[in-house]
């Protein structure tokens, strides 16, 4: 018969060393999970802008078949060639974004703060050239480099996105 006061059970705990392990595989998945979802993030707001830029593509068609000119934020002069307009650049900013929502979409706010993107069209009364800027700081106003533009129902284009 065996004295069940001489059996003496060790704790069944976790050691310091594996907890430490546990919380090192933590973070390291946070830490790669925090990385994709700011990509997943940025490229949905790129997206978001795109569709914002053929969304304006597509109201300057609905205005020039209405009044027989686009609506611009910096015009060209009249001559102005296929090349001129690919040469062609804007302020994009707020004021040019507020004027596009006010003109072509009767004051809808879909060029929000939050896509992180500024729209201007440059262009004359037969044709018209629409940019999108992302915006890295508000005050003062700096870009970071990506831009998607768009002449005339054409497709867009990203530059350094």
């Amino acid at each position: 018969m065996v004295n069940k006061k001489l059996m003496i059970t060790k704790s069944s705990g976790f050691s310091l060393v594996e907890l430490l392990v546990v919380v090192a595989i933590v973070g390291i998945l946070s830490a790669v999970g925090t990385i994709s979802y700011q990509g997943y993030v940025k490229s949905a707001k790129r997206s978001s802008a795109q569709n914002i830029v053929q969304q304006t593509a597509l109201a300057q068609t609905e205005e020039y078949s209405n009044s027989g000119s686009y609506i611009v934020n910096e015009a060209l002069a009249d001559g102005a060639t296929l090349d001129d307009l690919n040469d062609a650049d804007c302020r994009a900013d707020s004021g040019s974004s507020n004027i596009l929502e006010r003109d072509l979409f009767s004051g809808d706010d879909i060029i929000t703060n939050k896509i992180g993107f500024e729209i201007c069209v440059i262009g004359n009364s037969a044709t018209y050239k629409v940019i999108a800027k992302e915006v890295t700081n508000r005050q003062p106003l700096t870009y970071s480099g990506c831009e998607i533009s768009l002449i005339r129902n054409s497709l867009p284009i990203k530059t350094d996105c």
